[in-house]
C-alpha cells in the first residue's frame, strides 16, 4: 500500500502523522498555510474554503470548493488541494507574486476587510471564476437577475461564505466584475486533464484507521467484518460530529469515491442516481429534467456543502428535518440497498422506522436512489426556515400532483420536521385524490393537512406554527398553480 500523501499547492506533502481524524483545515494550518481559517467548524460560514480537483461535469476537471473543516484529510489521499495561498502566481526572485484575477478584484472594489473571511471567499469565488460553462451575457448593463452578473457569475457559489465586516455588496461587485481565464492559466489548463484517480486507502495512526477500498464489493466485505465502522461520503455531517462532539472512530470508510455509487442513468421507466453523487453533480448532470429536485438544491444547506453532500448521506443519517426525505417521498422513491450478500430495493415510505432508525441492516449500503418514471406535473418544494439559504428547515414539504381535466388524479405529499421521521401525508393525499382542483377541496384538505404528523415546539418553531405552516403550504401551491384548473 503505498503511503498516504495529499497535492498541496502542486507541491506533494505526505500526510502521516496526522490522525485519521485530523481535517484538511487543521493540516493545512499546521503547515503554514494558515490563510485557511476555522470560523465556525460546522460547515456554514465559509472560512475555510479551499479548491480539489475532482471529476468534472463539461469539463474531465472542475476545480471544487469544499469546506476544509469537514473532510479528514485521508479522505483527500492522492488528490489535489488549491489554497488561498495557491491562487497567487509565484513571481521571479527578488520580485512579488502576481494576485489572482479574483484576488484583485477583491482589493481593489473594497471586498476585504477584517481579512479573516476573505480567502474562503477568494476560493469559492475562484471555483466559479473556473466553472466551465459560466458564461457572459450579451447585454452587459443588466444582469439576468440580482443572483447573476453579466459574466455568468451565480452568486449561489458563496452562499456558504459568511462576511461579518464589509458588508456583500463590495464581494459582489469584485463577483460580477471579474473575467474569463486565459489560456496560459495553470489551473484553467488543468481542468482539461483528467483528476487524480481515487487511492485505495488503508491510513492508520494510534490505533484508528480510514479506509477506502476500491470497489463496493471490497467495501461491502469490510462492513461485514466491520460493522461498527463509521461510513462516510462527503463528510458533511461527520464532521461536524468530530469537531462540535469530539466524536472518534476507530475505523472510518470512505465511499465518496466508489465508481459503482457515481453512476447516473436515466432509464425509460426510472432515473437511478448513485448515492455517493454530491447535489451539485446530480444538480448539473440531470440539468431540471426533475424539476421537484432542481427546486430542492439551490434551497439545500450552500454550494459549498452541496458540493460535498450526497442523497445517500442525507437519506443514511435518517434525520427527520434532512431536506431531501420529503422530496423523495413525494417522487415516490425507492431505495437500492448493497451488502455483502446481494441487493435488495426499498420503497423510501418503508424505510425510516423511528428516530434516526431505519431498515438498513448492519453492513448495508445505499447503493442508489430510483425515481419512478413519469414525472408528475405539479410540484412544489417549500422550506420553512429562519433564513432564506444555508439554514435548517422548521418545516419541509414537498408536493407532486397529476391533475387532469380539473379532477386531482394522484397526490404524493412529503413532509418533514413534524414527525419523528419523515413522512407521507396519507389523509392529505387521500383528501385532494379525485377531487376538483378548485379552492373548496384545497381548503378542506389544507385543514387536513395541519393535522399531519406529530409535531413538537423547539428553538426552530413551535408545534402551532409548524402545523399552520403545513396548511398554508397546500394553499400557496393551490394559488400558484390555479391555471391547472380548465377555463
Amino acid at each position: 500500500m503505498v503511503a498516504a500523501r495529499i497535492t498541496v499547492n502542486g507541491k506533494e506533502t505526505p500526510i502521516s502523522p496526522a490522525a485519521p481524524h485530523t481535517t484538511v483545515l487543521d493540516f493545512l494550518r499546521e503547515r503554514g498555510l494558515t490563510g485557511t481559517k476555522e470560523g465556525c467548524a460546522e460547515g456554514e460560514c465559509g472560512a475555510c474554503s479551499i479548491l480539489v480537483a475532482r471529476p468534472g461535469v463539461n469539463k474531465p476537471t472542475d476545480w471544487v470548493a469544499v469546506n476544509a473543516c469537514l473532510v479528514p484529510v485521508a479522505a483527500l489521499d492522492g488528490q489535489e488541494v488549491v489554497t488561498s495561498e495557491g491562487l497567487a502566481t509565484a513571481g521571479e526572485p527578488g520580485k512579488p507574486s502576481t494576485l489572482h484575477p479574483v484576488q484583485e478584484e477583491m482589493a481593489v472594489r473594497g471586498g476585504s476587510q477584517c481579512g479573516y473571511c476573505t480567502p474562503g471567499f477568494v476560493c469559492s469565488m475562484a471555483a466559479e471564476y473556473y466553472r466551465p460553462d459560466r458564461c457572459a451575457h450579451a447585454d452587459t448593463d443588466r444582469h439576468t437577475d440580482a443572483e447573476h452578473g453579466p459574466n455568468g457569475f451565480d452568486l449561489h457559489a458563496l452562499s456558504g461564505n459568511l462576511c461579518r465586516c464589509t458588508g456583500y455588496r463590495p464581494i459582489r461587485d469584485a463577483a460580477f466584475a471579474v473575467g474569463t481565464p486565459t489560456e496560459e492559466d495553470p489551473l484553467a489548463r488543468r481542468r482539461e486533464q483528467a483528476p487524480p484517480a481515487p487511492a485505495a486507502t488503508e491510513y492508520t495512526q494510534d490505533d484508528s484507521a480510514f479506509v477506502r477500498k476500491s470497489t463496493l464489493e471490497e467495501t461491502l466485505r469490510l462492513l461485514r467484518e466491520r460493522p461498527d465502522a463509521v461510513v462516510v461520503a462527503g463528510s458533511t455531517d461527520w464532521g461536524v460530529e468530530v469537531n462540535i462532539r469530539s466524536r472518534r472512530a476507530d475505523c472510518v470508510v470512505a465511499i465518496d469515491r466508489l465508481p459503482e455509487l457515481r453512476e447516473l442513468r436515466v432509464e425509460s421507466d426510472a432515473i437511478e442516481i448513485g448515492a455517493a453523487l454530491t447535489l451539485t453533480e446530480i444538480e448539473r448532470r440531470l440539468d431540471g429534467e426533475v424539476p421537484l429536485l432542481a427546486e430542492l438544491f439551490p434551497q439545500f444547506a450552500s454550494r459549498l456543502i452541496r458540493n460535498g453532500a450526497t442523497l445517500g448521506g442525507n437519506l443514511g443519517t435518517g434525520s427527520p428535518i434532512g431536506d431531501s426525505p420529503p422530496v423523495l417521498l413525494a417522487l415516490e422513491a425507492s431505495l437500492v440497498l448493497a451488502d455483502a450478500d446481494g441487493e435488495r430495493e426499498v420503497p423510501l415510505a418503508e424505510y425510516f422506522t423511528g428516530y434516526r432508525q431505519s431498515v438498513r441492516r448492519p453492513g448495508e449500503l445505499i447503493r442508489a436512489v430510483r425515481i419512478p418514471l413519469p414525472l408528475s406535473p405539479v410540484v412544489a418544494f417549500h422550506k420553512i426556515a429562519k433564513r432564506r439559504f444555508d439554514d435548517i428547515s422548521s418545516v419541509a414539504v414537498a408536493f407532486a400532483l397529476d391533475i387532469e381535466d380539473g379532477i386531482v388524479r394522484k397526490a404524493r405529499i412529503g413532509l418533514g420536521g413534524v414527525a419523528a421521521t419523515p413522512i407521507r401525508a396519507l389523509a392529505t393525499e387521500e383528501a385532494l385524490e379525485g377531487k376538483p382542483w378548485a379552492a373548496e377541496t384545497v381548503d378542506a384538505a389544507a385543514r387536513v393537512l395541519r393535522a399531519e404528523g406529530t409535531p413538537m415546539s423547539d428553538h426552530r418553531a413551535s408545534a402551532d406554527y409548524r402545523s399552520a405552516m403545513l396548511g398554508q403550504s397546500l394553499l400557496k401551491l393551490y394559488a400558484r398553480n390555479t391555471e391547472a384548473v380548465p377555463s
